[in-house]
């Protein structure tokens, strides 16, 4: 079993940043891939961001591609997501999930096993 703790969420301004983290424990082995969801209320969860444990290579929603950076510390088992120039638009309850798919499927909710229990952004204008 995996267990992932997501943390990082707030309030901030339109044009700020925030640098999220979800923290890894238990069986890590199992999972090849962590992904960064997000989800608005009365909304379907979105994809984010993927990256793939084992070499770092990384995968973009094209709505958070250059201004999003996801990035994973192995001594720590964390995976962030930096955001930055956030938009009230990306005001979200965030989540992340382990997945043991190939990343061509990262942006698929259904394909991931694990969840946490989710921080919430907020963005005012």
């Amino acid at each position: 079993q995996v267990q992932l703790v997501e943390s990082g969420g707030g309030l901030v301004q339109a044009g700020d940043s925030l640098r999220l983290s979800c923290a890894a424990s238990g069986r890590t082995v199992t999972f090849n891939g962590v992904g960064w969801f997000r989800q608005a209320p009365g909304k379907q969860r979105e994809f984010v961001a993927g990256i793939r444990w084992n070499d770092g290579m990384t995968y973009y929603r094209d709505v958070v591609k250059g201004r999003s950076t996801i990035s994973v510390s192995y001594d720590q088992n964390t995976v962030y997501l930096q955001m930055n120039s956030l938009e009230p638009g990306d005001t979200a309850v965030y989540y992340c999930g382990t997945t043991r798919a190939a990343i061509i499927y990262y942006s698929l909710a259904s394909v991931y096993e694990h969840w946490g229990q989710g921080t919430q952004v907020n963005i005012s204008s």
